[in-house]
């Protein structure tokens, strides 16, 4: 299994190659990656080796072909759907950035509070949490984000998992326990934002 470090890495290349492809750059080397990437020209070749995608020496990588290799490696085809459970600032956030992707799609969102329920928010259909297990059979949902208070985020977990879901993005201030089948991303932006505060005063 490829480690997740590498997948992160690139998902990076992707981000990095959409932008050159947009400028119209045609190709790229290893070094110009790694420039942009905060990497090493080695590592990105070993991260491209995982793609079976082989560059020139004097062009490098052409670079609609390589964003198509890592596209085809990393995403589903047609697409995948996400729900978002929680739609507070974060969540509301989440939907706004999220809403013009094509290959990552928040389906559907879920909110505990009857007053969001039934509403469109930026574009994504809000329900209450008695149509989670529907969503997630109708809209073949594998992976979830959680944007809700630490306190129930450990709950709703467990619920997602019993129902199918494999991988959560966690924005929760609080570790998830999944088991070793189930892929959890864990994201303390407090303690994110405590670290980049200590290291500012060194």
């Amino acid at each position: 299994m490829i480690p997740d470090r590498t997948i992160g890495r690139l998902a990076l290349y992707k981000r990095i190659l959409s932008e050159a492809s947009l400028k119209g750059t045609i190709s790229v080397h290893s070094h110009d990656l790694a420039t942009q990437a905060g990497v090493t020209a080695a590592q990105v070749r070993r991260d491209l080796m995982n793609l079976g995608y082989a560059g020139s020496t004097k062009r490098g990588y052409e670079v609609e072909g390589l964003l198509t290799s890592i596209q085809e490696f990393l995403d589903k085809p047609g697409g995948q759907n996400v729900i978002l459970i929680g739609v507070g600032n974060l969540g509301r956030a989440l939907l706004s950035h999220f809403s013009s992707r094509r290959e990552l799609r928040i389906c559907a969102s879920l909110d505990m509070s009857p007053e969001k329920a039934g509403r469109m928010i930026h574009g994504c259909p809000c329900h209450g949490p008695e149509d989670l297990s529907s969503l997630i059979e109708e809209h073949h949902i594998e992976a979830a984000i959680l944007a809700i208070p630490s306190d129930r985020a450990q709950e709703m977990a467990d619920r997602l998992i019993g129902l199918g879901v494999t991988g959560i993005l966690n924005f929760a201030p609080v570790p998830i326990l999944a088991p070793e089948n189930v892929y959890v991303e864990n994201i303390d932006l407090t303690m994110a934002l405590e670290k980049v505060a200590y290291f500012s005063r060194q």
